[in-house]
Parts: C-alpha cells; structure tokens; sequence
C-alpha cells in the first residue's frame, strides 16, 4: 500500500494523486502541510527535510518532490512513460518546464487571488504574473496544434503536472484569452476518469 501525505488542495499533492488513479494503484492518502500541520514536526522531517508535500510511503522506502513520484510510479508500472530515451526526455522536460518556468510565472497570481493570508490582493503582482504567464500558454498552444499530448500521439506522463497547472490558471478569476489547441487538450485530460477526486477539487 502506497501512503501520500499531504492535502488534496496542494497542485503537487494532485499531480500524485492523479497518476496513481490513472495507474490503479491502491493508496491512502492522509491531509498535511497548511492548517493540517504535521510537516513540522520532527517526525515528518525525518521522511522529508523539506518539511513539504506530497511525501510517498511505501513500506521503508520514502520519496519526496511531486515530479519525481509521478516519474517513478509510471516508471515502476511501466504505463504512461516512454521506454525510448529520447521519448523519455521530452516528456520529461515539459514536467520539468512545468516546475522551473510555468509554476514561478503563475504563483504570484494564485496566492493573491486566493492564498492572500490578509488585505486585498496586490493587484500590481497579480497582473505581473498574468502577463508573464501568457507568453506560456501561448507557447503551449503552439506546441499542442501539432500534436494531441504534450509528448506525443498518447497521453502520458508530462500532461499530468501540466494538467494541474492549467487548472489551476483556469480557476483563477481573471480573463482567460481563448487558445483553442490548449482549450482542446485541457478539455481531454480534465475528462479523465482518473481526475475525480483531484481536477474537480475547487481552488483553496
């Protein structure tokens, strides 16, 4: 049994969850990190240094950084991530693109909108990370009218964290510019049997 600690509201906690409802695999998940506490304690920081989530449990093992178990579950499986090298790469470098270029640019906007602990938003970072965020969905937009998935003919592992990140951009309110490739493949993959439970999870 596969154990994942942290809340479902966290995008990284999502992209987890998601990929083990698409693999079938059976786990349990327990609420952390936020008003949850628990990564603070001396016990968790002893599975995770980082004192974040997601946290995967499997027996002794332990693993943290939400890309990298979405990597190692499809992996261990043998679904949803390609065996050839170079395919491999390319998906691996959206997921990566996701979490060094797409989330930096989109975060400020989100915790504004939502996470803002007091006051009202800063309505200066809320339009600095729209505008820097937009240059991205457009780039995504190109690169999805020439093919149905982020990496290829299938869908696969890299439009998981990808996924998460579209949804929450969609769920923010703002105006949302109509790209009709990325409308497209968001619409497939938020229709996924295996995103109950996540993508229909409101922002908090």
């Amino acid at each position: 049994m596969t154990l994942i600690w942290g809340r479902i509201t966290s995008i990284n906690v999502r992209k987890v969850i998601w990929t083990l409802q698409e693999l079938g695999l059976p786990f349990e998940r327990k609420d952390a990190g936020a008003t949850f506490g628990v990564v603070d304690t001396d016990e968790y920081a002893q599975l995770n240094p980082n004192r974040l989530v997601p946290l995967m449990v499997q027996g002794e093992r332990t693993l943290w950084e939400s890309n990298v178990i979405v990597r190692y579950l499809c992996s261990a499986e043998s679904r949803l991530c390609p065996t050839d090298p170079w395919l491999r790469a390319d998906a691996e470098r959206w997921m990566d693109w996701q979490q060094t270029t797409f989330s930096p640019a989109g975060r400020d906007a989100f915790i504004q909108l939502f996470r803002k602990p007091e006051g009202a938003p800063n309505k200066t970072k809320v339009q600095a990370s729209v505008n820097a965020t937009r240059p991205l969905l457009d780039m995504l937009d190109r690169h999805l009218s020439q093919r149905p998935f982020l990496a290829g003919d299938e869908f696969g592992m890299a439009d998981i964290p990808m996924g998460c990140e579209v949804h929450r951009w969609k769920g923010l309110p703002i105006e949302h510019t109509p790209r009709p490739h990325l409308d497209r493949w968001y619409a497939a993959v938020s229709q996924r049997s295996a995103t109950r439970g996540v993508l229909d999870v409101p922002l908090a």
